[in-house]
């Protein structure tokens, strides 16, 4: 039995954008198409391909990971279940850096745990003369980075290693980022909706959630050149401890700054000249 367009989006039971973005994928098409020709009959292999995505994402699977990937700061970026979904609070660390390097004539940039790239891909497509390098301990993430760079067209180093234990040396950085794993293992919400899919090692640090933001941010002055900034992504309530680690390592003009809920979501520190 042949369905048209029209009637297979009011039999699924999915969330009619949801379903949007399945059929574009399926049929290759515009969301525009889509509109247009709901009247079309559907090729049963067609439909066939829908119902596989269909039941994955009825299944709890991210409609990122589905699609294969996501919009960020304007662009889209190859996402897989290797890397964290981009979100919308991450722009806020990339704007961060941004104004941090606004005056500094090529600036050199550190992300720390980079995953799909999507930090320092954007931060070397704002800022062409920035010489930005980005790590991870993940192979499977740097090898999404470095395909999101090629694609994007960006200009970057990638180096394999945890935080600071890369071939980084001696090297001085005019900023350093970071959206480390932040989540506390004990938190009941890594077991819920979308983060039950994403890589684990990459929400929480199997501690507090500050474990690895401590690391980052007592590494930093052994990185960072005198006037040099340090920007981190943090939980919805952990700013206030954060800064407390900033000061305790000598950070100048600490300050947190708010997401577009009006929740402090990125720690800044300054290292005094």
């Amino acid at each position: 039995m042949s369905l048209t367009l029209r009637e297979a989006l009011a039999a699924s039971p999915l969330p009619r954008l949801e379903a949007h973005l399945l059929w574009q994928r399926v049929l290759g098409v515009p969301r525009a198409w889509l509109i247009a020709h709901d009247a079309d009959s559907l090729e049963p292999a067609k439909i066939d391909a829908y119902r596989t995505l269909e039941a994955r994402r009825l299944a709890g699977e991210p409609i990122a990971y589905i699609l294969g990937h996501r919009e960020f700061f304007g662009r889209d970026f190859l996402v897989t279940p290797a890397v964290l979904i981009p979100r919308p609070d991450t722009e806020l660390l990339v704007e961060c850096g941004l104004r941090a390097i606004r005056d500094v004539r090529e600036p050199h940039v550190l992300d720390l745990g980079t995953g799909s790239g999507i930090v320092a891909v954007t931060l070397a497509l704002e800022r062409p003369d920035a010489r930005v390098r980005a790590t991870d301990q993940s192979a499977e993430a740097l090898d999404v980075a470095q395909k999101n760079a090629r694609v994007l067209g960006a200009k970057l180093l990638f180096s394999f290693g945890n935080w600071y234990d890369t071939e980084l040396g001696s090297k001085q950085f005019d900023l350093i980022v970071s959206n480390p794993p932040y989540i506390d293992a004990r938190d009941a919400h890594l077991g819920r909706g979308d983060l039950r899919f994403e890589p684990r090692d990459a929400l929480t640090d199997g501690a507090d959630g500050l474990r690895d933001l401590r690391e980052i941010v007592r590494g930093a002055p052994d990185h960072l050149s005198p006037g040099g900034i340090l920007c981190v992504e943090h939980g919805w309530d952990q700013a206030a401890a954060v800064r407390s680690l900033f000061l305790r390592q000598g950070f100048a003009d600490v300050a947190s700054e708010r997401d577009l809920s009006g929740i402090e979501r990125v720690t800044r520190g300054c290292m005094p000249t």
